[in-house]
């Protein structure tokens, strides 16, 4: 650990006593190499030997996830309004998980029991969340949210409930990477975690009610399921794809190009108002540069960058960037954007391809690749990499102060 404490270091990982573990001062993922331990260092060395074979199997494990996602309920349209909302709220406890507990409470057990009893937490909040993501919409339905056609009267969780889970988990990587888990680091792992989830959430609904506006609605349709319209200055499509451009920018950012330029600065202040302004304002730059000057539709937005989202995670958590890693600095930063570009361009083509050939309800093919690309991949990868420690791929998983973690930012 790189943080400042009183307490006998805890082994890598782990929650001890109250929970109270403190944070290094910069997330592993996002610290310039010289601040790095050289365990921390040595043990990333030792995965990038493995590469490409550690990807691929890893790649392989994920696309298990991503059809258990995409068809678990019989179809990909089912599929999409079903679990197409859950595993997008899912994703912030994947983060508070992968981010900020570093594996715990699975880190207590042998692989792969880490990952096991971490994904069926995960999976338990992700419902929870939910559920409370249409309390917070529409009129609460218990029974609605595991149905794809509840009914004409009943509330639908697709797609009233994605601007809101998607502007929590925006708001959950902001607090996770770009501010680099401060000021409640301070809290310790566990407290910090929960803290860093309410907080996720207490900006995403705001953000929510002040800018969303689905006057554009039938109003029998809003009455019916009980939507509450906050009167905002954008509609629920706009406001979700412009919170994906501000997530290819955290993800390019802080995952691909981990934390470079912002980590040169030294002064912890200027650094996450560098980082702050830089992400937001490329994010809303980038958004109306393609929405008014290309002329592309809200939805088609969400897709190209759910699946360059998507291709960063491949590119720079699966492969952990190699073979850019192997390179200079400079070279190395090049080459990563270069292959994400072309993994984006290769995993949009596909996606479209299949959902081009699918009869949608109450959704669009783009919708699907949306969700595809960020949540039913992106949770795939984070489960994978940052909770089940690349098991059974990598079997010194569980003694990396990185793989468990701190390849995600955590260590």
């Amino acid at each position: 650990m790189t943080g400042t404490t009183s307490h006998r270091p805890l082994s890598a990982g782990r929650l001890g006593g109250r929970g109270r573990v403190p944070f290094p001062e910069r997330p592993v993922l996002t610290a310039p190499p010289n601040p790095q331990r050289s365990r921390v260092a040595g043990t990333r060395r030792l995965r990038l030997a493995a590469q490409p074979w550690l990807g691929l199997g890893g790649l392989l494990l994920t696309a298990v996830v991503f059809v258990v996602l995409a068809l678990g309920t019989g179809s990909a349209a089912t599929g999409l309004l079903i679990l197409g909302p859950i595993s997008t709220f899912g994703l912030a406890g994947v983060a508070v998980i992968a981010f900020w507990w570093n594996d715990w409470p699975g880190s207590r057990l042998a692989a792969p029991w880490t990952g096991v009893v971490d994904t069926l937490l995960v999976a338990a909040i992700a419902v929870v969340l939910t559920i409370a993501g249409q309390a917070v919409i529409e009129r609460p339905d218990i029974g609605a949210v595991f149905e794809a056609t509840p009914g004409p009267a009943a509330p639908t969780t697709f797609p009233a409930t994605m601007a809101l889970a998607g502007a929590t988990f925006t708001a959950m990587l902001q607090l996770s990477l770009v501010c680099e888990r401060w000021p409640l680091g301070r809290l310790g792992r566990f407290w910090s975690g929960i803290a860093a989830l309410v907080l996720s959430w207490v900006i995403g609904a705001g953000a929510y009610f002040l800018f969303v506006n689905i006057s554009y609605l039938p109003v029998a349709e809003r009455v019916a399921a009980g939507l509450r319209d906050p009167g905002g200055p954008a509609t629920r499509a706009d406001f979700g794809a412009a919170l994906i451009a501000v997530g290819v920018w955290q993800a390019v950012l802080f995952i691909a190009l981990r934390g470079w330029p912002i980590n040169t600065i030294t002064r912890r202040s200027r650094r996450l108002l560098a980082g702050n302004a830089l992400v937001i304002g490329l994010g809303a730059g980038t958004y109306a540069v393609i929405h008014d000057a290309a002329g592309l539709s809200p939805g088609t937005i969400g897709a190209v960058c759910g699946c360059v989202i998507g291709a960063v995670l491949v590119v720079a958590m699966l492969f952990e960037g190699w073979p850019a890693s192997l390179l200079r600095p400079a070279v190395g930063r090049a080459l990563t954007l270069a292959l994400t570009a072309v993994v984006a361009l290769v995993l949009y083509r596909a996606l479209a391809a299949y959902a081009d050939g699918v009869r949608w309800i109450r959704a669009a093919p783009e919708d699907w690749i949306t969700s595809a690309s960020l949540s039913f991949a992106g949770a795939g990868i984070i489960l994978h990499v940052g909770i089940g420690l690349r098991w059974p791929f990598a079997a010194t998983a569980k003694r990396d102060p990185v793989a468990s973690g701190g390849q995600a930012g955590t260590t």
